[in-house]
């Protein structure tokens, strides 16, 4: 279930909106120029074919946004030290908070993550299900959480070939709100 979470940037003691409607979801994100839209899923989604799967949605926002670049990333959990290196090292990756100088949009084929969004002086926890697809506009503030034992396919989209380039603020803002784990666990 996608949910949609806002509290003040000074920590999460007060919640100002939690939802789990679509609609109040894309209208909220609407207003800081977040899209934030539903596909239908489709079972048995993997890396491999995700591209295929997809292909009518991919091209539609491809042509719409202007992206140039697409590929499906995936994170499977096995019981082996591999992925749990990879685990670690992905997730850690994207906890700090940081802007890219593009979009960085998502679709998520299989599975859930958080985009924390640091605007203004609000956090919006955008927690991501398998259906969603979400933008989050170049130079805005933010921090991806994929769980502690990360699982899903996702299809990302880009401007440029080199991908999202982190810009990190070096705030440590990210520590003071609830992980992934934690909001899952509240649903």
């Amino acid at each position: 279930m996608t949910l949609l979470t806002v509290w003040p940037d000074a920590g999460p003691d007060e919640t100002l909106v939690r939802t789990t409607d679509p609609e109040e979801i894309a209208t909220a994100l609407k207003e800081h120029g977040v899209r934030f839209h539903r596909w239908s899923v489709v079972d048995g989604v993997t890396a491999e074919n995700a591209l295929r799967v997809y292909e009518s949605d991919v091209a539609r926002v491809s042509e719409t946004e202007g992206y140039t670049y697409v590929d499906a990333m995936e994170m499977t959990p096995a019981d082996t030290d591999e992925y749990r290196a990879k685990a670690v090292e992905f997730r850690g990756k994207f906890l700090a908070e940081h802007t890219h100088d593009d979009d960085e949009d998502r679709y998520f084929a299989r599975g859930a993550g958080v985009f924390y969004l640091h605007i203004g002086s609000k956090v919006y926890a955008v927690l991501c299900e398998a259906g969603d697809l979400l933008s989050v506009p170049a130079n805005t503030t933010h921090w991806f959480d994929m769980g502690t034992t990360p699982d899903y396919v996702s299809i990302r989209f880009f401007h440029d070939d080199d991908g999202w380039v982190g810009n990190f603020t070096g705030s440590d803002i990210a520590t003071k709100f609830p992980t992934f784990d934690e909001l899952r666990s509240g649903l």
